[in-house]
């Protein structure tokens, strides 16, 4: 188990900020189910929602660093942790980025592509919801969290086979599409799919930093 010396608030910071991170993947798969069927007030709401909780995860990020720090805790672990909370608060980042760019550039996706893009995000979301126990894991039983991790990069590989197949159905058989509605579509099914990727990111990372607890 990581010590942090008997700082309580570390601890706790740390859980309220993988809590904020969670709400945000949720808000996100929320988010875009209301774009697509055309839920304008909850999707505003959504939007919101996740400007806020990212915000709140950039507080909560600096406030742990600078405990870190001033406290002089975990010296020998605290750029990896660091790191750690860098690259999961990209997470956050990202979401409310792909949520604003629906808001933004408003896609018109076909009816019959809902069902596909709620399946794409569900994986993509999945990936992350996979990955949110591990990093838990990490600070108490490291030697578990590589057998943990293959439930992340299992989600990361089907939201990749998802997308593909949203980008063969839009280029191969919508025929009724022009090739620039073509694109705007692969376009957001790739804002989607980036999701998993920043998810499988954080894996690869926190594999390496179990690693080096274990040994």
């Amino acid at each position: 188990m990581v010590k942090f010396n008997g700082s309580k608030k570390v601890i706790k910071l740390l859980e309220d900020f993988f809590d904020t991170v969670d709400q945000g993947v949720l808000v996100f798969k929320n988010g875009v189910n209301n774009y697509l069927y055309g839920n304008k007030e909850n999707f505003h709401d959504n939007l919101m929602n996740l400007v806020r909780l990212e915000n709140d995860a950039d507080l909560i990020k600096k406030e742990v660093e600078n405990l870190l720090y001033t406290r002089s805790l975990v010296p020998q672990f605290r750029g990896d942790l660091l790191k750690l909370l860098d690259d999961m608060d990209t997470i956050l980042d990202t979401v409310k980025e792909n949520l604003s760019q629906f808001d933004v550039e408003m896609p018109s996706i076909p009816v019959e592509l809902n069902q596909d893009f709620n399946k794409l995000t569900e994986l993509s979301v999945s990936a992350v919801e996979s990955l949110l126990p591990t990093v838990r894991a990490f600070f108490r039983t490291p030697d578990t969290v590589r057998d943990q991790l293959h439930r992340v990069y299992f989600f990361e590989k089907e939201t990749d086979k998802m997308a593909l197949a949203i980008k063969k159905k839009v280029f191969h058989e919508m025929t009724n599409l022009n090739l620039s509605e073509k694109f705007h579509l692969r376009y957001f099914t790739l804002h989607i799919e980036n999701v998993s990727d920043v998810a499988q990111k954080v894996a690869d990372l926190l594999s390496i930093m179990a690693i080096k607890r274990t040994i």
